[in-house]
């Protein structure tokens, strides 16, 4: 017995098999583990409404004769503050970001005994990082940015 397949019988078949190729892709990427879809930020809403804190921040920082910098050593990373502030009086937190993995992102307190705050080599993974380094002064607050690759 010979099954004769019509041009319309064709056309409904190659449809329905491209509409089950879409499903099980959708399928997969919905409900697979391995496909992790996270946020940068779980609280972005509230992150959107304090943005304009971070605005001023970054102002701040723009006046200072000498801003935050950050430089490559053998140690590690080494995050210099501005040399005309009291570095025991300069509080705050530095965070790490990575966008491809959010579970290595780590955060620092600043404590420093003097200008300069080292981040030891074994804390970081090579790759791109989004540095920030959120700090104040006199009761000033400052916003320092950067993306570096390690």
């Amino acid at each position: 017995m010979k099954l004769k397949l019509t041009w319309p019988a064709g056309i409904i078949i190659s449809i329905a098999a491209f509409v089950i190729f879409i499903l099980y892709f959708v399928f997969k990427v919905t409900f697979l583990p391995e496909y992790n879809h996270y946020l940068v930020s779980e609280d972005y809403y509230k992150d959107e409404l304090n943005y304009q804190q971070d605005i001023d921040k970054l102002k701040n920082a723009v006046l200072l004769r000498e801003d935050v910098t950050i430089q490559k050593v053998k140690e590690g990373l080494l995050i210099n503050f501005p040399s005309n502030f009291n570095f025991e009086e300069i509080k705050g937190s530095i965070s790490f970001m990575r966008m491809s993995n959010n579970k290595i992102d780590f955060k620092f307190p600043i404590k420093l005994d003097s200008h300069k705050f080292l981040i030891k080599d074994e804390s970081l993974v090579d790759g791109r990082w989004d540095v920030r380094v959120d700090w104040s002064i006199n009761e000033k607050n400052y916003l320092f940015k950067q993306k570096l690759t390690y």
